[in-house]
């Protein structure tokens, strides 16, 4: 089986040290890092103690982004960012979210005090509603912890780490590829990070033997990190029928999910849709972990708001389950933000304002698929080499266009064009005024066959 090993120290605290130093020596020579040991009063920058520091690269998403904003050219385009944009290039406040904060602002009885360190209680309720289905035979039986947590990162983050303290296995799989973040989150909470195939560049869609042979070689009750849905940077996702042979292969292993949601709703346009993987594990009975976001479905970017779920075999289980994630959390953060939180759950309990998201989140979706077509048929319109069907193939906010980093490089150089190395897009980002200008970059790219 192909694997990268990311972490092999034996105890979660070793494996973050070692990670936080291969982090800060990434891409320096031997000088560099022996200077991360050198003597903190050792001269340099006037006697600071912090001269011996290296410079830390820009995150490799993030950094499209710093670069994007000092360009001056007119015709620049950000296609990097994971945020969804209108027609016209503009950040969204959904009229929803508005509403939710006027009702918010007129209630003269909220208080700014402290949450339990658990979160909002009815926004966990709410939250676990949402993605396991009201009607949940785990919700039902009082088998789900639901915590609020700082948006997906912070979920995944007390998800590791809960699972590092007590969990018997300490290798998380994780698709390759994936979120750049997945790797460092996972090993800072103390896990050995490994891969499994996923992608295939071949045919610009899954991998899905490799898949299986991988996740059939790991060993017994490894954890596994499974993208919901819109693939994240592909695109790609697995059918129905492919979701359920790798469910059946999981709990033949017992392989413990965990589930990445960061799009419910924003990938197909319909919330059941999209979290049907996840509630096909839980109506088997079995154990599994779920991260959700809110900053993509609700556009709560800013506002960090999600959330952490584990279904148990037990209501005893789940609550033993709580009590320890309650001491994972009061020294990462102590306890969430309220405002966010809130918001959601004002919208999650009412019905008309349920309904509204729904059709603004619909909305969103559908501008996303438009521009996955209206991509593809220029590219045809102008004659393109090669096949690019994955573009309306593909589904989410991501396309992987299949350009390698000097067609990016050079796209960015001669057409002030903005994406991450590996070639993934944001289609949120593209407007039918801005696809022109894209699928000449790329025809231009393609046929100088760079």
């Amino acid at each position: 089986m192909k694997t990268n090993d990311f972490s092999s120290s034996t105890s979660p605290s070793d494996r973050r040290i070692g990670a936080l130093f291969r982090h800060l020596t990434a891409g320096t020579d031997a000088d560099r890092v022996s200077s991360v040991f050198a003597s903190p009063t050792s001269g340099g920058a006037g006697g600071s103690v912090f001269a011996h520091l290296v410079q830390a690269p820009e995150d490799a998403i993030l950094g499209v982004t710093i670069a994007y904003n000092k360009d001056p050219s007119p015709i620049k385009l950000n296609l990097g960012v994971g945020a969804y944009r209108t027609e016209e290039g503009k950040p969204l406040v959904l009229n929803v979210v508005r509403k939710a904060e006027q009702q918010l602002i007129n209630d003269r009885s909220r208080i700014k005090e402290y949450l339990p360190i658990v979160g909002l209680v009815e926004f966990n309720k709410l939250s676990a509603k949402l993605i396991l289905g009201a009607d949940s035979p785990a919700i039902r039986e009082n088998r789900v912890t639901t915590v609020e947590c700082l948006s997906g990162t912070g979920s995944l983050r007390v998800g590791g780490e809960f699972l590092a303290r007590h969990y018997h296995q300490k290798t998380i799989y994780i698709p390759q590829p994936t979120w750049g973040n997945h790797p460092k989150i996972f090993t800072l909470a103390g896990l050995s990070v490994k891969t499994y195939r996923y992608y295939d560049p071949s045919t610009r869609g899954l991998n899905f033997q490799g898949l299986l042979e991988d996740l059939g070689a790991a060993p017994q009750g490894s954890i596994v990190l499974l993208h919901a849905c819109a693939h994240n940077p592909t695109g790609v996702d697995p059918t129905l029928e492919q979701w359920e042979q790798i469910r059946k292969l999981m709990r033949s292993k017992g392989l413990m999910p965990f589930f990445d949601s960061a799009y419910q709703g924003f990938a197909s346009g319909s919330l059941d849709t999209d979290a049907k993987p996840i509630r096909m594990f839980v109506a088997d009975g079995g154990e599994l972990l779920v991260a959700q976001s809110y900053a993509k479905n609700m556009g709560l970017y800013g506002e960090r708001v999600g959330a952490l779920s584990i279904v148990c075999k037990a209501a005893d289980v789940a609550g033993r389950v709580e009590s320890q994630l309650k001491l994972v959390i009061r020294p990462m953060y102590s306890n969430p933000p309220i405002h966010g939180a809130s918001i959601v759950a004002v919208i999650l309990r009412d019905r008309n304002l349920f309904n509204e998201w729904t059709l603004e989140l619909k909305a969103m979706a559908d501008r996303i698929i438009s521009m996955r077509k209206q991509l593809f048929e220029a590219l045809r319109a102008r004659g393109t080499p090669g096949d690019w069907t994955h573009i309306i193939k593909q589904i989410g906010m991501f396309t992987f266009t299949g350009l390698n980093p000097a067609q990016v490089s050079y796209m960015t150089k001669e057409y002030h064009i903005y994406m991450t190395s590996d070639g993934r897009i944001s289609m949120a980002g593209l407007s039918s005024k801005t696809v022109p200008h894209l699928a000449d970059a790329i025809h231009a790219v393609v046929t100088k066959a760079l």
